[in-house]
Parts: structure tokens; C-alpha cells; sequence
């Protein structure tokens, strides 16, 4: 067969070509953020990030080229996996930085955490796709949360509490899109609210003061509305012994993000030293290869979780805008083809997509500014981490999927 009779799968090539664009800006950013280390192996690492693309590109056009019915089908099947490999990574997987979240494959190193999202997003997209009972269905509710409880809670034990918030945020978002009226979702998610607002006794009274005021005017009927204030007044009463329960490590995380000058040298150095590399680059950078905080290695981690730093002191606010504005384009195109999908399961599946890429987009920037706390979570494409580039791949194909087959019912 001559190789001009190959005939790929029509898909959305603006919406491919953005996502491209980002991996490859990623294996710039990698190059460059180790291009002054000794150790050849670091230099190296963009290599293993080019590998990785290919392996995510094929995995995308494996993802484009199976019907829609074939993820119906494997959705629970395909969960049921990732929990088992949730659980045997905390047995047998490889411990770094003093986490089990990776399977070491010879030279790569395989996170199932990663691909869990997909997991879960499948599951959940299936089960809304299906079940009979309305939104606002006290078994529904539960039910999909047990799916994400589930393995999440699997992660946490891993540590990684960053993955584990994508899974919940995730059903939230999808609680929403299946109908779930605003003032329930609000309601169902204010115990946690007034778990992270108790941190602070004036800020938790005025939370609580607010809350009683909603439930007064949105009236929701008063057996909600009493056992919403219960679990509020139990949660805010919570937050001490959730504290103590934190390790060290997650402690000072929350204290550096609210004041990083208390450990400058230890915990706040990371988000001190990505706001003075951010700051630096201005309106155009320092020049690719030119960043002097990646020079002279004051930047740690500057090739994962703040790649961005490296962007912003090399291309300043205009190649920043610019990978943004990809971000941005992705996330339009998404919620387009969400809209549009007469298949509930499709629909769903992109709109969950849309949340796991824009959520991972704005704590990990958001992370690098100091305006979030450091969490460990990649920015979607262009962090190095060939799990993640993949998985993220996958999401892509999925909603090229969903946009060939949006006249499905």
C-alpha cells in the first residue's frame, strides 16, 4: 500500500494544531530549563518529552478512530482497572520525593493517577448518561460521589492531594452541566467552604453569616436547610483537627501560599523564586536560553510544576498571553462541541474535559504567581511528565471524538 493512499480521521485541526502547539512549546521549555544542569541525564529530558509526544500522538489517533459506544462500553470495566492499579501503586510502586504514585517502566515511569481521570471521567459521564433519577436525587448524589471517593481517596493516601481536588472538582462541574440547579450545588459543596473558611474565626463568621442569608432568601425547603447548617457548624468545627492531621510538608505549603516570606529558604523559596522569575522576563522576555534565574539553577522543579516560571523569564507577558490564549482557544472549542452534542454521554465527556484542562491550567499558573498553593499539579501539554502529556492527549481525542459524532444520539 503506497503511503499517499493513507487516509487519516477527519477531526478538528484547529483544536489538534492548538494542543500541538503546547507540547511543542513544552519541549522548548524543558530544553531550556535544563540546558545549563551537569547532568547530562536532566539535558536529556526534553528527548524522553519528544518520545512521549509521539507515543501521545498515537495514542490520540487510537483515541479519534474507536466509536463512541466502544468507551460506553469499557467505562465501569475500564474503572475498575485504575482502582486495582491505584492500590497496588501504594504496595509495589516506586517511592519519590516520598510519594508511591509511579510504576518505573525501565527508564520511563508510569503514574496511574493520570489516566484515573480519564477513569473517572468515563464512569461518571455513563452514569449520568443513564440513570433515570433527577438531578437533585439524594441516591444519584451519592452515588456519583462514591465513584470519585473511591479513587480518590486512594490518591490522597499516595500523598497527592492536588490529583485527588481534579476528581472532585471534576464532579462538581459535572453535577452542574447534568442539571443540578446552582443553589443545590452551592449548598452541597458550602461544608467544605466553611472547612477552609474556619482557618480564620472572622472569616468564618461572615461565611456562616452569608450562608445563613442564602438559605433564607433561596429557601430550599427547611429539612435541607437545617442539615446544610449542621454540617456547616461540623465542618467549621473540623478545620483544628484537620490541621493536625496535615503532614508538615502540607502545613507549610498553606502557610508559604499566604505569607511566602515566613520560610524563605525552604517551603516559600519555590514561590519566591518563580514571582522573581515571572516578574523579571516583563513585556518580552529575556530571550529563549536567556533566563538567568533557570541559569543559574535558582529555580527548583523549573522543568514540571513551574514551567510557566521558565516561560514567563524567557518570553515574558507576551509568550505567557500566548500560551494562555491556546489554553483559551482549547477550552472555547470544548465547550462549543459540549453545547452541541445531542449525546448525553458525548457531552458530558467534553464538558468534563473542558473542567480537568481548565482546572490543572489555572492552579498551576495561578501556583507559579503565588496566587494558589503549590499543589504538584502539571499545566496540561507542557509540563515534562510523559503520563500526563499522553493523558492529556487522550482528553483531546475524546473531544475530537465527540465533535465528529455530535449528531449521535
Amino acid at each position: 500500500m503506497r503511503l499517499a493512499n493513507i487516509r487519516l480521521p477527519d477531526f478538528d485541526r484547529k483544536l489538534v494544531a492548538a494542543a500541538f502547539l503546547l507540547s511543542f512549546i513544552g519541549i522548548l521549555l524543558i530544553y531550556s530549563a535544563q540546558y545549563h544542569n551537569d547532568d547530562p541525564s536532566a539535558r536529556s529530558l526534553y528527548l524522553k518529552q519528544t518520545v512521549w509526544l509521539a507515543i501521545a500522538m498515537v495514542a490520540f489517533l487510537g483515541t479519534i478512530s474507536l466509536p463512541p459506544r466502544f468507551y460506553d462500553f469499557i467505562a465501569y470495566i475500564y474503572y475498575g482497572i485504575m482502582v486495582l492499579l491505584l492500590g497496588l501503586v501504594l504496595l509495589a510502586g516506586s517511592a519519590q520525593m516520598g510519594a508511591a504514585r509511579w510504576f518505573s517502566l525501565g527508564p520511563m515511569n508510569f503514574q496511574p493517577s493520570e489516566l484515573a481521570k480519564l477513569a473517572v471521567l468515563l464512569a461518571l459521564a455513563r452514569f449520568f448518561a443513564y440513570t433515570k433519577w433527577p438531578p437533585d436525587s439524594k441516591r444519584r448524589l451519592a452515588l456519583s460521589l462514591l465513584l470519585v471517593a473511591i479513587p480518590a481517596m486512594l490518591i490522597l493516601k499516595q500523598p497527592d492531594l492536588g490529583t485527588a481536588l481534579v476528581y472532585f472538582v471534576l464532579l462538581i462541574s459535572l453535577w452542574f452541566f447534568s442539571g443540578l440547579s446552582p443553589l443545590i450545588l452551592l449548598l452541597l459543596i458550602s461544608p467544605l467552604i466553611s472547612l477552609v473558611a474556619a482557618f480564620h474565626w472572622l472569616a468564618w463568621a461572615i461565611y456562616f453569616a452569608l450562608l445563613l442569608l442564602v438559605l433564607y432568601f433561596g429557601r430550599p425547603g427547611l429539612l435541607l436547610s437545617v442539615v446544610v447548617t449542621i454540617a456547616n457548624l461540623i465542618f467549621g468545627m473540623m478545620t483544628p483537627l484537620l490541621w493536625n492531621r496535615l503532614a508538615d510538608y502540607q502545613k507549610m505549603r498553606i502557610v508559604v501560599f499566604l505569607d511566602p516570606g515566613r520560610d524563605p529558604l525552604r517551603a516559600g523559596y519555590q514561590i519566591i523564586q518563580s514571582i522573581i522569575s515571572i516578574g523579571s522576563g516583563g513585556l518580552f522576555g529575556k530571550g529563549y536560553l536567556g533566563g538567568s534565574q533557570t541559569r543559574l539553577e535558582y529555580l527548583p522543579v523549573r522543568h514540571t510544576d513551574f514551567v510557566f516560571s521558565v516561560l514567563g523569564e524567557e518570553m515574558g507577558f507576551v509568550g505567557g498571553a500566548i500560551v494562555i490564549g491556546l489554553f483559551a482557544f482549547i477550552i472555547y472549542r470544548g465547550l462549543k462541541i459540549a453545547a452541541k452534542c445531542r449525546s448525553t454521554f458525548l457531552g458530558t465527556i467534553a464538558w468534563g474535559v473542558v473542567t480537568i484542562i481548565f482546572f490543572q491550567m489555572v492552579v498551576n499558573i495561578g501556583m507559579t504567581l503565588g496566587l494558589m498553593p503549590v499543589t504538584g499539579l502539571p499545566l496540561p501539554f507542557v509540563s515534562y511528565g510523559g503520563t500526563s502529556l499522553t493523558f492529556f492527549w487522550i482528553l483531546i481525542g475524546l473531544l475530537v471524538l465527540a465533535d465528529r459524532h455530535w449528531l449521535d444520539y
